[in-house]
């Protein structure tokens, strides 16, 4: 793994507060969701708890998918630069790791908590690496990259961690983070409600004894880091670098060479992955029987007659992984879902994209989304239904999101009026193929995962200036 490093972000007001105290200090009125999660309305929900929350800052320009007008950013950094002065944000006196501990109730209904530890990561290129590299899992898009690094050549700050996975076979990391959680109360904090009203509380530990960090050091030393969710956020980082170095010498210990992070142990009970549907729009020559005649060579469609709920149940009666075929839930708005299907490969091959992609992995090529892509999308929707112009996407989570782009609502997984022709419910992607095709160094497509909970934005900012060395 690229070095790991303590380090001295700006933090809510702490008051000096260390070992839980007698009471943590609560930050619920000031932290939020990641930007790529919010839309407008829901900005305003956070900025009515608190005009100090960090949404102010992180979501200058709604929506955040493209570059919005340079008047945003410099209004971000302008409040970012008051919260500093005003006291608002403060920078920790030593250099400090956080345990982080997230509690939430999953889809099954089980209380759940996931550990991981915030601190830095040296800076360095995607890819395998002696010793350890940064591994990316899926493409990204252009528009959320120009917009975030526009946010930190304004602001010049990381406003919110990369979340990344550590193999730890053996265990010691958890451990670690085990160990911290249960020797006292945290420091820090706060409760973020969804869309859908699930609550997560995230929970905060400062380390900042040198001897507690170079354990955790050790615990990962040599082991590769993969990115859960983040990608477009070091991508960033790595560009912000670029343009520093292109206007002289970027010293070796300066604060943008490293990353912020929060690292969380592959072994953990608590990584839970949600699925990333597809809405599709913009074909003018889409019905649902045209889409189901025109993927007829290839895919398998067994008519379907139920709710969503009950179509989803359906696709995921077989699960994901090695060994499985391809399985998603076609589901039609125009009729307003009396039309639907479950849709496999023609030959129920679990590999069906064999021949078509015969260098990308296995794990990759029986992917539900990647046979999505380009079995469905390209093949049938962009060339058959919309003459080879470009589909539209929208990227919810959930069936209720599914549902409210379907009724022309906008959301922070995109969406608006008169978009929806069709839904294509996926399956979670399995973590043992987020690790065999980034370790094959490989990337599967955009929005191929989404790691629930999101970590919360606000928790630490991370200063990328050298006169803050």
């Amino acid at each position: 793994m690229p070095t790991i490093h303590p380090f001295r972000p700006w933090r809510y007001q702490q008051g000096g507060l260390r070992g839980g105290g007698p009471r943590p200090h609560d930050v619920t009125p000031l932290i939020a969701p990641p930007y790529d999660v919010l839309d407008a309305e829901s900005k305003q929900r956070l900025l009515a708890q608190s005009d100090r929350n960090i949404a102010a800052i992180d979501l200058p320009h709604v929506p955040a998918k493209e570059l919005g007008p340079a008047s945003a950013y410099e209004g971000a950094a302008a409040t970012l630069r008051k919260w500093t002065q005003d006291g608002t944000l403060t920078r920790e006196a030593a250099p400090a790791i956080y345990v982080y501990r997230q509690r939430f109730v999953d889809t099954a209904g089980r209380e759940v908590a996931r550990l991981g530890v915030c601190c830095c990561v040296d800076l360095v290129p995607f890819g395998p690496a002696p010793g350890g590299g940064v591994l990316p899992h899926e493409e990204t898009f252009s528009g959320p990259k120009e917009d975030r690094l526009a946010l930190m050549r304004a602001t010049e700050a990381q406003l919110s961690p990369i979340f990344g996975l550590c193999p730890d076979d053996a265990g010691a990391a958890a451990e670690f983070a085990r160990r911290i959680a249960a020797s006292r109360g945290p420091d820090t904090r706060g409760t973020l409600t969804g869309a859908h009203a699930e609550r997560v509380e995230h929970e905060v530990w400062t380390i900042d004894d040198a001897g507690l960090i170079r354990q955790y050091q050790e615990a990962l030393q040599g082991q590769d880091v993969f990115i859960a969710d983040g990608h477009h956020r070091y991508t960033t980082q790595l560009n912000y670098l670029k343009e520093l170095a292109s206007r002289g010498p970027v010293p070796p210990d300066h604060p943008a060479r490293r990353c912020m992070f929060v690292l969380i142990s592959m072994n953990d009970a608590g990584l839970v992955i949600w699925p990333t549907h597809r809405v599709l729009g913009g074909m003018p020559g889409y019905s649902f029987d045209r889409l189901l005649d025109a993927a007829r060579g290839s895919v398998k469609s067994t008519p379907f007659s139920g709710s969503i709920h009950d179509l989803y149940r359906e696709v995921t009666s077989a699960s994901a992984g090695a060994g499985s075929a391809p399985r998603v839930g076609l589901y039609d708005f125009a009729s307003e879902g009396k039309r639907a299907a479950v849709a496999t490969p023609l030959d129920t091959h679990p590999d069906p994209l064999a021949a078509r992609f015969p260098d990308k992995p296995k794990a990759w090529r029986q992917l539900d989304v990647s046979w999505t892509q380009h079995a469905i999308v390209e093949d049938v929707c962009a060339r058959q239904l919309a003459s080879c112009a470009t589909v539209k996407w929208a990227f919810p989570h959930t069936l209720e999101e599914v549902l409210a782009i379907g009724r022309g609502e906008e959301t922070g997984a995109g969406g608006g009026r008169g978009f929806a022709q069709l839904a294509v419910l996926v399956r979670p992607t399995p973590l043992s193929a987020v690790r065999d095709v980034s370790r094959a160094n490989v990337l599967m497509p955009q929005k191929s995962t989404f790691f629930y909970p999101k970590l919360a934005t606000g928790l630490w900012i991370n200063p990328l200036t050298e006169a803050v060395r």
